[in-house]
C-alpha cells in the first residue's frame, strides 16, 4: 500500500488494515471527523458520516455503520497554505465508478474451479451484481453535488471492467444500470440457475443447500428461494449526470486474461456444455499461471475442454468485439443523461478506436485512455498511435510544456485546460507488451513511461484508474512541482469495500489546487433481511458476503491517506 510521507496529515489518524480498524471509536478519530465535516461543504451520504463496519471481528459477520474515514491531507507534492478553505472555488466535481463486474455468473465459459488461485473466478455473492450497481447508481443520484466543490457533478466516468466475461448480455445489463431500464439477471434457462452454486460441490457457497460446504463452515447461512430474488426482474433509475465508459481487460477478452479468439473457449459461450477444465494437465496449469502471474504460456498448448455439465445455451452470451462494444453505447435506448455514445463516436467504431477526450468543466478536459491489450491478458499498456494522440491532445490546451527532448516549450495564444487522465490499468499493472493483432507494427508503452511522459505536461493534475480492486493514491512527483501530478486508484464496486469515488478539482487561488477525494458506498442498508426480494436488500446481502467471502483482502480498503483525502498541487496556470 501507499508509504505515507512525512508531508501527510491524516487527520483521522493513520488507521490500519485489519477489520478493527473498521469500528474505530477513539476520541481523536472523532475529533478528525468533526474536523472534517467543518471543512466539508456536506458529509451526509458519504463515507465522511459513516462506512460500512463489521459487527464482530471474527467468523462470519453482518455489517453496521461505522465511523467515517477521516480527511488526510496529503502535501508530498505542494505545501498547504492556510485560509485556503475561505477562497477555494470548484472548477469540477467527478464521479468515477470502476470494475462494476456485471457478471453472467451462470456463463458456460467461467473459471470458477480455480478461485483458489485467484479468488475473483468465483465470488458467493456475484449474483447480486445489478441490484449492487443499482443502488450505487442511486447514492450518487441522490448526493447530486461535490461535499468540497458544491459543484453538481460534471460528469460520471466508468474506468473498465463494466462486464466480467464480455458477453452481450452482461453489456445490457451494464448499458440499462447506467442509462435506466429494467433488468433481469437471468440466463439460460428461466427459473433454474444452472451456476456451480447448485452443482453440489461443496468447493462453492450453494446457498439454497443446507450442505455444510466450504462457506458454510466459515459461517455463511443457508438462504431457500435465494436465486429466485436474485434472478427477478428490478428497475434501476439510471444516472442522471452525463456519463463515459472506458474500457477494461475484462470487457475485451475470455474473464479478463485470455484473447477473445482463443480456441474451445470462444465457441463456448453461446453452447451447452459448461467449461470445467482442459482435458490435460499442461494446459490447466498454463492456465492457472495466466490467472496468478499474466503467463502466456497458455497460448502455446493444444487445449483441449473436457466437460460433462449441461447447460442451458444462451445467444445473448455472445462475446462482444471492442467495436460492438463502443457502437451498443450509440444506441438510443442507452442515451441516459448523455452524452450520445457515452465518449464513443461512429467514426471511433469505424477505426476501432477506444480513446476519445472529453469536455467535464469550463477549463477541465478529460482523457479517457484505452489501456488494455487486444492481444489478452490481464495487464495493460498503450498503443503507439494512442502515445501520440494523448501528447497532441494535451499539447492543444497547454501553453507551456516539455518536449520529448527536454526542452520547454512556451506558446502564446492557447487557452489553457487543466487535464484528467482515466484508464483501467495503473502505471504498475501496464507492463503487457504484446503487439495489438490488429496493429501489428503499433509498439506498446508500459506504465512507467506513460509517468514519465505525463510529467512533462504541467497541465496535468491528476491520473485515475481501477483494475486492481483496491484504494491507493500515488504521488508522482517531479523536482519541478508543476510536473508533478496524483495517481488515483479505486476499489471495486464488486469486492469489499464496494466504492467509488467523488474528485472534486478545486482552485484555492493561492496559487495552488486541492483535489478533494471523498469515497462513497451504495445508498443500499448496511443490513437486511434474507428474505427480503427489494433491490436495496439484495444489494445489502452483495455487500455483506463480500465482506465475508473467503477470498477477501481488506488490504483492498487503503489506508487512511487513500481514501478521504484532500491531494495538494501547485497551480500549473497560476
Amino acid at each position: 500500500m501507499t508509504s505515507i510521507r512525512r508531508r501527510t496529515i491524516l487527520l483521522g489518524g493513520a488507521a490500519g488494515i485489519g477489520s478493527a480498524a473498521l469500528v474505530r471509536t477513539d476520541s481523536a478519530h472523532a475529533q478528525a471527523l468533526r474536523s472534517t465535516a467543518n471543512r466539508a461543504l456536506f458529509t451526509r451520504g458519504t463515507t465522511l458520516e459513516q462506512a460500512a463496519a463489521p459487527r464482530s471481528t471474527s467468523g462470519y459477520t453482518r455489517l453496521t455503520a461505522g465511523p467515517g474515514y477521516a480527511l488526510a491531507v496529503r502535501e508530498e507534492l505542494c505545501p498547504a497554505k492556510t485560509g485556503r478553505d475561505n477562497t477555494r472555488t470548484g472548477k469540477a466535481s467527478i464521479v468515477q465508478f470502476t470494475d462494476l463486474h456485471m457478471i453472467d455468473a451462470q456463463s458456460p465459459v467461467r473459471f470458477e474451479w480455480l478461485h483458489d488461485v485467484t479468488g475473483s473466478a468465483f465470488r458467493p455473492h456475484e449474483a447480486l451484481g445489478t441490484q449492487g450497481g443499482a443502488q450505487l447508481v442511486r447514492r450518487i443520484n441522490s448526493l447530486a453535488k461535490g461535499p468540497f466543490s458544491g459543484r453538481a457533478f460534471d460528469c460520471v466516468v466508468s474506468t473498465g471492467d463494466n462486464t466480467d466475461n464480455h458477453e452481450q448480455v452482461e453489456l445490457d445489463w451494464f448499458l440499462t444500470l447506467m442509462s435506466g431500464g429494467t433488468i433481469t439477471p437471468d440466463t439460460g434457462a428461466a427459473g433454474r440457475w444452472e451456476g456451480v452454486q447448485t452443482g453440489g460441490d461443496t468447493a462453492y457457497y450453494l446457498v439454497e443447500e443446507s450442505t455444510a460446504d466450504r462457506y458454510k463452515k466459515a459461517g455463511f447461512p443457508t438462504v431457500p428461494g435465494f436465486f429466485a430474488r436474485a434472478t427477478k426482474a428490478h428497475a434501476g433509475d439510471g444516472l442522471k449526470t452525463k456519463w463515459f465508459s472506458v474500457f477494461g481487460n475484462h470487457d475485451d477478452s475470455i474473464e479478463g486474461t485470455l484473447p477473445s479468439n482463443f480456441p474451445v473457449l470462444s465457441q463456448m459461450y453461446t453452447g451447452n456444455v459448461k467449461f470445467t477444465g482442459f482435458a490435460d494437465s499442461t494446459s490447466n496449469t498454463a492456465l492457472q499461471q495466466a490467472l496468478a502471474s499474466g503467463s502466456t504460456t497458455i497460448l502455446k498448448t493444444a487445449a483441449t475442454q473436457r466437460s460433462s455439465w449441461i447447460v442451458t445455451p444462451d445467444e445473448r452470451r455472445a462475446p462482444f468485439t471492442p467495436r460492438q462494444y463502443m457502437a451498443a453505447h450509440l444506441e438510443s435506448r442507452y442515451a441516459g443523461a448523455g452524452p450520445v455514445g457515452h465518449g464513443f463516436t461512429p467514426a471511433a467504431v469505424a477505426d476501432n478506436i477506444g480513446y476519445y477526450s472529453f469536455h467535464i468543466a469550463p477549463g477541465v478536459t478529460g482523457i479517457a485512455m484505452d489501456s488494455t491489450n487486444r492481444a489478452g491478458f490481464t495487464e495493460g499498456s498503450i498503443g503507439d498511435a494512442q502515445w501520440k494522440w494523448i501528447q497532441r491532445t494535451i499539447e492543444a490546451g497547454s501553453s507551456r510544456y516539455i518536449d520529448g527532448w527536454g526542452r520547454e516549450v512556451r506558446r502564446a495564444g492557447v487557452t489553457d485546460e487543466l487535464f484528467v487522465l482515466f484508464s483501467h490499468h495503473t502505471s504498475g499493472s501496464m507492463s503487457n507488451l504484446m503487439l495489438d493483432p490488429e496493429r501489428p507494427f503499433d509498439v506498446r508503452h508500459a506504465g512507467f513511461e506513460l509517468v514519465s511522459m505525463i510529467k512533462r505536461y504541467p497541465n496535468v493534475v491528476a491520473w485515475v484508474n481501477g483494475h486492481t480492486h483496491a484504494n491507493k493514491i500515488t504521488p508522482q512527483q517531479h523536482s519541478d512541482p508543476t510536473r508533478s501530478f496524483w495517481e488515483i486508484n479505486t476499489a471495486s464496486h464488486i469486492d469489499f469495500p464496494q466504492h467509488a469515488r467523488i474528485i472534486d478539482v478545486c482552485d484555492n487561488r493561492d496559487g495552488t489546487l486541492s483535489l478533494f477525494t471523498t469515497l462513497v458506498e451504495s445508498a443500499a442498508p448496511y443490513q437486511a433481511s434474507y428474505t427480503d426480494s427489494s433491490q436495496a436488500a439484495l444489494a445489502s446481502v452483495y455487500r455483506e458476503m463480500s465482506y465475508n467471502d473467503i477470498h477477501r483482502d481488506l488490504g483492498q480498503l487503503g489506508t487512511a491517506a487513500d481514501r478521504n483525502t484532500e491531494l495538494l498541487l501547485k497551480n500549473p496556470l497560476a
